[in-house]
């Protein structure tokens, strides 16, 4: 039986496809090839195969599973969920590949249901929505979206995926107007773990459609997102890099545009102190962009008065944002993170103790051949009113007491001898911030961004009580055998935040 599928349409179960001569394949696959999948395999020896593996964003993330599966379609996926939950067989997702730490997206002997062939992306004028594939790339979906004089809000990195940035919340270019990326999901097409195609939106399925928005993967596999349209043709915007003796004058320019936020809710910033092997030094770094198309608006006037090294701030557009600002690929990346109170005694900490890390993999890395970011991105409570006005999130932002700072620590290294050197000493870092915002009143905020976390990190615990039972009772009535907590044990899951 063919699903019947839509912006709202009813539920429909499709049967395990009738079964094909399998090919010579690993013992993992044959409930694969029995469900008529053969053709969409990839094995260790294909030349699809080795593309697959290094198509994904950090080295970290290159573990070895059984096979690869490459659905075209939701009934296909469908398929090869049934075929694994019959024969009790480990699995991943994945959607672009960009989460950096090992069994995020990948799993080691297992089977890879790779969504990278579900890429369509389609803009409807009647209903102002784009249905965009979980296959997609943000760079893909802006190109396409682009011709209509449109965007939608997205990622800000155009090699980021669609699936994984919007199921753990999405902060992007629009947060300070419309709220998370999730919270422009106005339908979600999911393939249960019984293999039911269903439609989650505000009138059908509604508590699936909220656990959603931040709830990762633990309740299905999303084949379609549907999402507000937004008119935006011109952007100012681009990456300035300034000299490491005008941090002072950063973090106080920092503070000042997060305060100010909700006075230009248009303007965006991402400040970072990076090392960067072509500077051989720490340097300030800046992603501005105002999607009203703005030049020079006086939100950056702070930013605008401090000395550069190099300007590539323009008038463009979001499209072509999206395939500048891209963080180097083929790495092995250590990510964790923090939020806390937009206060300067506290971004001025997080930098000296960068400053120390840069000193300490130098002398592990005299050739200075790795990158590393103290990064700062405002997270002032209106973001959190937004999530509540469009309807609501899982993610707890609107629990915020006052302006806060999004915090991203990372290395980035070469092999894995030094991703084994540089983890302690990141996690030690982030440690000693973490425990130095403690220290001042309300300084230590509890929000942890799903997106930016490293594995030991636990951000589902910090969506608050409320939300986890939320996402507790949506995971036990949409996957009762608890298929998504047991057989994909990839990403982060509810099954594993204490009560």
């Amino acid at each position: 039986m063919q699903a019947t599928r839509g912006l709202i349409g009813p539920t429909s179960c499709p049967k395990i496809m009738t079964a094909l001569a399998p090919k010579n394949v690993p013992s993992q696959t044959e409930c694969l090839a029995a469900a008529g999948l053969q053709s969409q395999i990839l094995v260790p020896g294909d030349a699809d195969y080795d593309g697959r593996q290094d198509s994904y964003w950090s080295n970290s993330a290159k573990i070895r599973p059984a096979a690869i599966v490459r659905p075209r379609s939701a009934d296909e996926v469908s398929a090869a969920l049934n075929a694994l939950t019959g024969a009790k067989q480990p699995f991943a997702v994945r959607s672009g590949g960009h989460t950096n730490w090992a069994g995020s997206n990948n799993i080691e002997g297992g089977i890879t249901i790779d969504l990278g062939l579900l890429n369509s992306v389609v803009y409807d004028s009647a209903s102002e929505t784009a249905s965009i594939g979980p296959g997609c790339r943000w760079k893909e979906v802006y190109a396409e979206l682009h011709k209509h004089g449109r965007a939608v809000a997205g990622g800000r990195e155009g090699n980021v995926g669609v699936a994984g940035l919007l199921l753990g919340g999405g902060n992007t270019f629009f947060t300070a107007r419309r709220g998370f990326a999730c919270d422009n999901v106005v339908a979600y097409e999911v393939v249960l773990a019984n293999g039911c195609i269903i439609t989650a939106d505000k009138d059908n399925h509604s508590d699936l459609f909220r656990a959603l928005k931040g709830g990762s993967n633990n309740f299905g596999i999303v084949t379609k997102f549907i999402m507000a349209a937004i008119p935006c043709v011109k952007v100012w915007g681009g990456m300035a890099f300034l000299p490491k003796q005008v941090i002072p004058a950063a973090i106080e320019a920092i503070t000042s545009f997060t305060d100010n936020v909700a006075n230009d809710p248009d303007s965006n910033l991402v400040a970072m102190f990076t090392h960067m092997p072509d500077f051989k030094d720490i340097v300030v770094a800046t992603l501005y962009a105002n999607v009203a198309g703005i030049e020079r608006p006086p939100a950056y006037e702070k930013w605008l008065a401090l000395p550069e090294i190099l300007n590539t701030v323009k008038m463009t557009s979001v499209s072509e944002m999206a395939f500048e600002y891209n963080i180097p690929p083929q790495l092995h990346d250590i990510w964790f993170t923090l939020t806390f109170k937009n206060d300067s005694r506290i971004l001025a900490h997080a930098s000296a103790l960068h400053d120390q890390l840069v000193a300490d993999l130098i002398a592990f890395i005299p050739a200075q051949d790795f990158v590393t970011q103290c990064l700062f991105q405002p997270l002032p409570t209106v973001f959190g009113q937004n999530s509540a006005a469009a309807g609501g999130n899982v993610m707890g932002v609107d629990r915020q007491p006052h302006n806060g700072v999004l915090f991203l620590a990372t290395a980035m290294v070469k092999t894995p001898e030094q991703e084994t050197f540089a983890y302690a000493k990141v996690k030690a870092w982030v440690d000693a911030v973490e425990e130095f915002a403690r220290g001042i009143e309300g300084g230590l905020l509890e929000w942890r961004y799903l997106n930016y976390a490293d594995k030991s990190q636990n951000p589902m615990a910090s969506y608050g009580e409320k939300n986890l039972q939320l996402l507790r009772e949506v995971a036990a009535k949409y996957d009762p055998e608890a298929v998504f907590q047991k057989l994909c044990p990839g990403g982060f899951k509810i099954s594993e935040v204490g009560f």
